[in-house]
């Protein structure tokens, strides 16, 4: 902390300094005390206001508590909860209309629908895996997975499994991009003549373009519901060789975009972490971020992928469509301050202050065209904004956004906001708070685990909530996921930006997401999370079996659920839980506090497959913690369960999750030492403290232990 510098009346950690004005001003136009002012004055002329909200936050919980603490024991009645909160400005008057007006927004967001990943920035092999995950291998997705039932046999390429494979295949394709007559199995041939594709597709206008000899192609590329299929052809590929018609692969357009984290997947908790994420940003958007690494005995480096180029149908001229997903960057919400950047009175500076201007500046190289890639020919730059309450916070990050467009000389509205629905005061008024930010919003995005976190905080006073598994079937859940579409609809979105949907968190069980993630195209979502690029694959197939605009304008004259059905608060209502059942949920959310938070304290882990108490592996972030964390405090309060049952719980599950990591050689086990575990304390803190935590996030108590860590 002793290694700072002075610029502009800040006191900035010199790593910063150094990444700001040797690496991402060079080339922007941007001087380094242009720079360092427009920092200074975004901090000075916000830092009140944000202040501000998030006091208001905290008297709005205080008085709702206080609410519930009045009528503990009493049932809820929308007829007098709602007024309340009207009264103390949780609600707001719901706007009469909302017209969503942005402009220049690239097609991947306003007009395509298909997978979105979310990559941790920390991770340069992962983002670039994920960045370049637009296009990816339908027979290596379900040839490698259980979405066809069984597993390759070991020993080289399993020709019996291959044929399931190429089955399936072919069978999407029949589906997806039908033959005017006969089946995709029965081709043997395919060729180009004069501009029309042979054998003839049930629509002509799907075939889009070619690679190599018209009359023996090498590549062909189908379009349906605006997504690519790429036939490869080469019947000297251990594959193609046994295709009646060459093929060797089928390639899906598939994460059409993905969001860079520097949020919820990532644990950044000083300068030296904001630095590495701010560094693997810029990379990204100069398009030169390497990655080396071992694998199979071999170095390995990993980059962006160049543009994939075609022969158009018609005349053969070349064109080029993009290799790479589309990327937006997630910056931290309104809460946390980071000891990067000092202010004048020695206070931490907000970090989503820090993030906004740093993540634009590193983005001016790719609206500039300083590097190899565009990412946003269109000329924008699009910037996911977490965990924000009601309509005053997304009026606040819009003027934020204003400020760092002037002080980096945008044109307003360059900066893109996309606004994830997943607190429960944003829920409640999405109307207002998308109308707040109109003329730049992008994306609207449900996320059902910080939000049912949010739901048991907010209530935490009222009662006893309903087991963790019962929460996907609480009517407010089903309410929340139906009005974030039809009112992002009713406002606009359709054709200016997307609406999606959250994560599937088991990336090893393909098979249950083919069966049910297509419910999000079915929704009217334009886009959905996937964990993986090879599950984006997968999820893509979805996509070609449903016609997203079409449910979208099927959806959009549907009623939108009600506020009553929203704020029904999840309260227990049944009889006693038994002692068995009541030690099997808190075990269950012990192993998964621990297993999280044992590689984000002692690892610096924000985002990994953690074994589940079942272990089956699960995709983990601080969502997962927050709901985990919140549940067993509502418990507690409640006396559901005693201190010390939940202390037995931790100390059972603390060995569970050694063992499980047992072959991890960096890993610390907890068990042994639970007093000396700083993981293991942090874990109790979160528990233990989680009523008390602010909208009951887990970064406050993350952070503060994680530092500790890094210090030892």
């Amino acid at each position: 902390m002793a290694d700072r510098l002075t610029r502009a009346g800040l006191s900035v950690a010199s790593s910063l300094v150094d990444f700001i004005e040797q690496r991402a001003l060079p080339g922007t136009g941007i001087e380094a005390k242009v720079f360092w002012e427009g920092l200074a004055g975004l901090l000075t002329r916000f830092t009140p206001d944000n202040r501000a909200l998030l006091a208001t936050r905290d008297a709005l919980q205080a008085r709702i508590d206080a609410w519930h603490g009045e009528r503990r024991g009493l049932p809820i009645i929308q007829s007098e909860y709602q007024p309340f909160l009207r009264e103390i400005g949780y609600l707001v008057e719901e706007p009469a209309s909302v017209g969503v007006t942005t402009k220049n927004v690239d097609p991947e967001v306003a007009t395509m629908a298909g997978p979105q990943l979310v990559v941790p920035v920390l991770n340069a092999r992962f983002l670039l895996n994920a960045a370049n995950a637009r296009w990816g291998s339908l027979y290596d997705a379900l040839y490698g997975t259980d979405a066809v039932p069984g597993s390759a046999k070991p020993g080289g390429y399993d020709a019996a499994r291959g044929e399931k494979v190429i089955a399936w295949a072919k069978a999407f394709l029949d589906e997806a991009v039908p033959l005017a007559s006969g089946s995709h199995a029965d081709v043997t041939g395919w060729r180009v003549v004069d501009g029309a594709l042979e054998p003839r597709l049930r629509d002509p206008s799907a075939f889009a373009g070619y690679r190599g000899d018209p009359a023996a192609p090498d590549a062909i590329l189908l379009r349906h519901h605006g997504l690519g299929v790429e036939l490869v052809i080469d019947r000297t590929h251990p594959v193609g060789r046994t295709d009646p018609a060459g093929l060797a692969d089928v390639i899906l357009e598939s994460a059409l975009t993905t969001i860079v984290d520097l949020e919820d997947s990532v644990a950044a908790v000083d300068a030296e972490d904001k630095v590495a994420a701010y560094a693997n940003w810029l990379g990204v958007m100069r398009g030169d971020l390497e990655a080396t690494f071992e694998k199979g005995g071999r170095t390995m480096t990993r980059r962006m992928e160049d543009d994939r180029i075609w022969r158009a149908p018609a005349d053969g001229r070349a064109f080029a469509v993009p290799g790479r997903a589309l990327l937006f960057v997630r910056t931290v919400g309104h809460l946390m301050t980071t000891p990067a950047v000092l202010m004048a009175d020695g206070s931490e500076a907000f970090e989503g202050l820090l993030d906004a201007m740093v993540v634009s500046l590193c983005a001016l190289h790719d609206l500039k065209g300083l590097g190899k890639f565009r990412n946003s020919p269109a000329g924008s730059v699009y910037i996911v904004k977490p965990k924000m309450h009601g309509p005053d916070e997304a009026a606040f990050a819009n003027r934020v956004f204003d400020a760092v467009e002037d002080a980096l000389c945008l044109s307003r509205n360059t900066l893109k906001l996309g606004l994830m629905d997943e607190e429960r005061r944003t829920s409640a008024n999405l109307a207002a708070c998308i109308a707040a930010v109109k003329d730049r919003i992008v994306f609207i995005n449900t996320g059902f685990l910080d939000r049912t976190g949010d739901e048991i905080h907010t209530s935490m006073e009222a009662g006893a909530m309903v087991r963790k598994a019962e929460m996907k079937s609480a009517a407010w859940i089903s309410a929340y996921e139906d009005r974030n579409v039809r009112i992002g609809l009713a406002c606009g979105l359709a054709g200016r930006g997307q609406i999606g949907k959250g994560m599937w968190a088991a990336p090893d069980r393909m098979a249950d997401m083919l069966a049910q993630k297509i419910a999000h195209p079915r929704s009217g979502a334009a886009t959905a999370w996937a964990p993986s690029p090879t599950a984006a694959t997968l999820h893509a197939t979805h996509y070609h079996l449903v016609d997203v605009a079409e449910r979208q304008r099927v959806i959009a004259g549907e009623a939108v659920p009600s506020l009553d059905l929203l704020l029904t608060v999840p309260l227990h209502h049944g009889g006693n839980w038994s002692a068995e059942e009541i030690r099997e949920e808190l075990r269950n959310n012990a192993q998964g506090i621990l297993g999280y938070v044992v590689r984000w304290i002692d690892q610096g882990v924000g985002c990994s497959k953690v074994p589940d108490i079942h272990d089956i592996g699960l995709m983990e972030d601080r969502a997962t913690l927050r709901i985990s964390s919140q549940h067993i405090a509502n418990w507690l309060r409640h006396g559901v369960c005693s201190k010390a049952d939940v202390e037995a719980a931790l100390f059972e599950m603390a060995a569970k999750v050694d063992a499980q990591n047992a072959g991890d050689p960096a890993y610390t086990p907890m068990a042994l030492d639970p007093e000396a575990s700083l993981a293991f304390q942090a874990a109790r803190a979160l528990v233990f403290e989680g009523a008390s935590q602010p909208n009951g996030y887990t970064e406050p108590l993350l952070h503060k232990f994680r530092a500790e860590a890094k210090a030892r």
